[in-house]
């Protein structure tokens, strides 16, 4: 369970794992819980491949890997850029690894297809239009997927896959492609260095295999940040004991750290990495300190992660390598080896037949199970699970979106680190796995062979039958949250048709604004909604799953969700509804919802992601536990999609602070550089990414080239005072002129509640510390990022903000607040953008200064300026953990929240159908980075005895 985006809790009944011995660092070993095997994992310092085995049911998902680990960085993310990426196959999958990919930021994506739209991808290719009916797929899809990132160069190739073609990209995708092609492209790429990932999936199962070739680098034994600890002490001994300042250090036995920023005993600071033993939660030994100086103040201590080299096997050789399959699961063991050997027989049944099993067609399930038959002469299993082949016969030309949007998370995320790895060496995770999700046995009996029905749910009335649809769509949902994960619940919720029946309806509510922050991850928006207060996610969201599904019966909202909103969301609201989707971003809001739900009996699904990390949880009435009161723990991250608006806690001022840093002396100098660089093309990029962006990036690069370049620190400071002026008073000035005080929603309540607090303006005061220590600090940095010489004299820069001239500043009142979409077009349509500026700078901008660089300016690292602050003054903040806090800060990425949203999504399916055993559902944690699942049984109510009866808590 993820509380407050931390994975701080898991419910599991006991499962085993087993490690296989691919190394002598490998050791069978049997784990009674998810979090045991972390503990294990992250003790033993493990970078090789294992398998985990869920004990699931057979109407299940079950989750098999073979894995490895990763780590994500900024730097990876920048050489990340450079990658070019193939992805064959435009179906349901594809587009889905397409879109994870190009919001990841890689240099160019290529997707090829040569078939044409029909009715079957409609199911779950959510890019595709009723006029795109007959035309290629992949054409179909590329000024969809080009809006995605401007960054990313898009491109679409019509022809087949040969040689020649794979030779340009360092990464290759396969989906929805024929055994014959997996070996034959898989030894090219292997022989050619080209990272192979091979993706497909047949109704309620998925595969994944990748092959990352011969030397594979592994940095990061556990996938996550380096633990670092700020040092309070340390002692002149041999050994030296360190002793860590408030906090737990977090290291193990065994761990590498590096010290730096020490005072006093300085030699630490250049010593290089040494081991240490653990001595308590706040302190460990190191190596022989009595010969060095006396220890002062300051330090802190690094992990540093170990390499390791793996080595993979080609698709044709992992086929038929028995290691490979060498699980141990105490029952399904013959369920996965016979399912790795139905999908072998599927290709032959295709090659054979010139297509898929028809649904519940049970002369195609016997000639698929006769095939399997004769593939286990050479494979030799002692069983074969013939109820297995048989469902996977029935489902197989089915295409589901929740399956597609699970494996296509986790093989999109496979493509980053190849990326990462082929660009930079590091930053990266070998593996060669196969994962298989079997959901079989949960089929409704009223199967229909719809195939030639021309419907957009084809492909799922061919899993599940008509029927099924019909009860889908007269379901009644409401949506809590519109960012990552509600985006991706949207759109998976038009795609199988949730509510766009007669009767149905979704209720989605949201009360952010977009920000630029969220386009890389929440891919429902455009570059365009950025700035536009009125452009609320949930409207924006609601319109965008429309286009994808005319059908569908959306109401957005604008509310918080909290004791203020329940005369909008009150008993008669929720009793209307079938259930609850939450994709919250915080544990308050979980369990608030949590609380109205156990009220009237309804329910939940729940999920929440951390990075890499991520968690599904189903809860229903009577039969599973509710997700309960907020756990105790510690709340190591800290959400990004609610910083920005109205932040209330130390952790998001934060962050909003890093992200003024980043926009002003990293981003503003880089913007300045690329258009140097190559002038008309940036202005190509710039303007294609819609008119508000491109004037506010235009105008950026203007005060860095024209007149409004500091020629001196005496402009530095006047930039400063004017700035301090504008984020502290002007701003929220203006906010309040746009949401007074008294400002009520469209609901009738009030704007400022909850989470929302009220802001007041600040009038600047020279003798006020905090409010010189700003301007003092962001004239020095401005001045940097111009290469000019500042100084840190308070009595100095006092006597120039004298002659500082602040102008005065008004509320705009043409900002307003719109209550509907027709409003806010209206608006778009009268021309209050100032277009003409636009023009205007683009004109003087069409053609670069002659004296360019000396004009080149030099973007300034959050991470390096904090050092350098604290290597001068090691106790300049007066929070300690700050920086800590600021660097913790880890957004949803848009592989994980695609990812949860499908294993949500497989969980609605069984509320809609209606099962009532237990077994049936599954609760889901996942970490990316290592190829971590585990899906179990989610716990009961819990029990207790009234009058020698037996009894249960309340639960929804």
């Amino acid at each position: 369970m993820v509380e407050g985006n931390s994975l701080t809790h898991v419910n599991t009944n006991p499962m085993l794992f087993n490690f296989t011995n691919f190394s002598e660092d490998f050791v069978p070993v049997v784990i009674s819980s998810a979090n045991n095997a972390q503990a294990y994992l992250k003790h033993r310092h493990l970078q090789f491949q294992f398998t985990i085995i869920t004990l699931a049911s057979s109407n299940s998902l079950v989750i098999w890997a073979l894995c490895g680990r990763y780590v994500l960085g900024h730097e990876a993310m920048r050489r990340m850029g450079t990658a070019n990426v193939l992805i064959a196959g435009m179906r349901g999958l594809g587009v889905e690894i397409a879109k994870n990919v190009i919001l990841s930021g890689v240099k160019s994506v290529t997707v090829q297809d040569e078939g044409l739209a029909e009715w079957m991808d409609f199911s779950s290719q959510f890019f595709l239009l009723a006029s795109h009916l007959g035309q290629n797929r992949a054409l179909s899809s590329l000024s969809q997927l080009s809006a995605l990132n401007p960054h990313v160069h898009v491109n679409a190739h019509t022809g087949p896959l040969k040689e020649t073609l794979l030779q340009q990209f360092q990464v290759v995708v396969l989906t929805d492609s024929s055994l014959d092609d997996q070996q034959r492209f898989g030894t090219f790429c292997h022989s050619n260095g080209i990272k192979l990932i091979v993706a497909d999936t047949k109704g309620l199962c998925g595969q994944l295999f990748c092959d990352f070739g011969e030397e594979f680098e592994v940095l990061d034994a556990d996938g996550e940040t380096p633990a670092s600890a700020m040092i309070d002490h340390i002692t002149k001994a041999d050994p030296g004991v360190v002793t860590c300042f408030e906090q737990r250090h977090g290291f193990v036995d065994g761990s590498t750290v590096s010290l730096s920023e020490v005072c006093g005993m300085t030699k630490l600071n250049s010593y290089g990495p040494v081991d240490i033993k653990v001595l308590g939660p706040d302190s460990f030994s190191i190596c022989d300190t009595s010969s060095f100086s006396e220890y002062e103040k300051g330090g802190v201590a690094t992990e540093v992660k170990k390499s390791k080299i793996l080595q993979f096997k080609p698709l044709d050789e992992a086929l038929v390598d028995p290691e490979l399959l060498v699980m141990t699961d105490y029952g399904k063991m013959t369920k996965h080896q016979t399912l790795h050997l139905a999908f072998q027989a599927l290709h032959g049944f295709v090659k054979r037949v010139g297509r898929l099993p028809l649904p519940r067609s049970q002369s195609d399930a016997e000639l698929l199970v006769a095939m399997v038959t004769e593939l286990n002469k050479v494979s030799q299993l002692d069983q074969l699970d013939e109820g297995v082949v048989q469902s996977l016969s029935f489902t197989a030309c089915g295409d589901l979106a929740p399956v597609n949007a699970f494996i296509g998370g986790l093989a999109a995320q496979e493509v980053m680190k190849e990326a990462m790895f082929y660009l930079s060496g590091k930053f990266s995770i070998g593996m060669c796995w196969w994962i298989f999700i079997p959901y079989l046995s949960a089929l409704t009996t009223a199967l229909l062979s719809l195939l030639q029905r021309g419907s957009r749910y084809d492909g799922q009335t061919a899993v599940f039958g008509s029927g099924f649809q019909e009860r889908l769509g007269e379901q009644k949902y409401f949506l809590v949250g519109a960012g990552a994960i509600g985006c991706e619940l949207l759109k998976n919720f038009a795609l199988i048709g949730l509510g766009a029946g007669e009767g149905g309806h979704i209720t989605v509510t949201d009360m952010d604004s977009i920000e630029r922050s969220n386009l890389n991850r929440q891919f429902l928006f455009r570059s365009q909604d950025i700035g536009v207060r009125e452009k609320q996610k949930s409207e924006v969201a609601a319109q965008a799953v429309r286009v994808m599904n005319p059908n569908m019966n959306i109401t957005a909202h604008q509310n918080h969700l909290d004791p203020d909103s329940e005369q909008v969301y009150g008993h008669t609201f929720f009793m209307g509804l079938d259930g609850v989707a939450a994709a919250l971003d915080n544990v308050e809001a979980r369990v608030y919802l949590d609380g109205r739900c156990v009220q009237h009996q309804r329910p939940m699904l729940e999920g929440g992601t951390l990075g890499s990390k991520g968690h599904s949880l189903v809860v229903v009435p009577h039969l599973t536990e509710s997700y309960g009161p907020a756990k105790t723990g510690s709340q190591n991250a800290i959400p990004l999609c609610t910083l920005k608006n109205f932040p209330h806690r130390i952790e998001h001022t934060l962050q909003w602070a890093r992200d003024q840093f980043e926009g002003l002396y990293k981003q503003a100098a880089e913007h300045v550089n690329l258009y140097f660089r190559d002038s008309a093309g940036f202005l190509e990029r710039t303007l294609g990414r819609g008119e508000a962006e491109a004037l506010e990036v235009l105008e950026c690069v203007w005060g860095g080239v024209g007149g409004q370049r500091p020629q001196g620190w005496e402009d530095c400071v006047g930039w400063a005072r004017r700035q301090w002026e504008t984020l502290y008073n002007n701003d929220i000035a203006q906010l309040l002129h746009c949401f007074p005080s008294d400002q009520l929603t469209s609901s009738g309540l009030p704007f400022w509640s909850g989470a929302k607090r009220c802001p007041h303006p600040l009038t600047f005061d020279p003798s006020n510390t905090t409010h010189m220590d700003y301007v003092v600090a962001a004239a020095n940095l401005y001045g940097q990022i111009y290469g000019i010489v500042g100084t840190r004299d308070c009595s100095a820069i006092r006597s120039i903000l004298e002659r500082v001239h602040i102008p005065a500043f008004t509320p705009k009142s043409t900002v307003k607040i719109h209550l509907t979409d027709k409003e806010m077009e209206e608006e778009r349509e009268s021309g209050n953008l100032d277009t003409g500026r636009l023009d205007e700078l683009q004109k003087k901008l069409s053609s670069p200064p002659v004296n360019s660089a000396a004009l080149q300016m030099h973007p300034i690292d959050f991470e390096k300026v904090i050092r350098a602050q604290r290597h001068a003054r090691p106790s300049f903040s007066p929070h300690p953990q700050s920086k800590l806090i600021a660097g913790r800060i880890i957004p949803a990425i848009a592989t994980t929240t695609a990812a949860v949203a499908g294993l949500m999504c497989v969980e609605l399916y069984k509320l809609v159908q209606g099962h009532r055993k237990i077994s049936s559902y599954r609760s889901g944690y996942i970490n990316l980075a290592v190829q971590y699942c585990v899906l179990s049984e989610p716990l009961g109510p819990q029990r207790f005895t009234v009058s020698d009866r037996s009894a249960h808590t309340p639960t929804v």
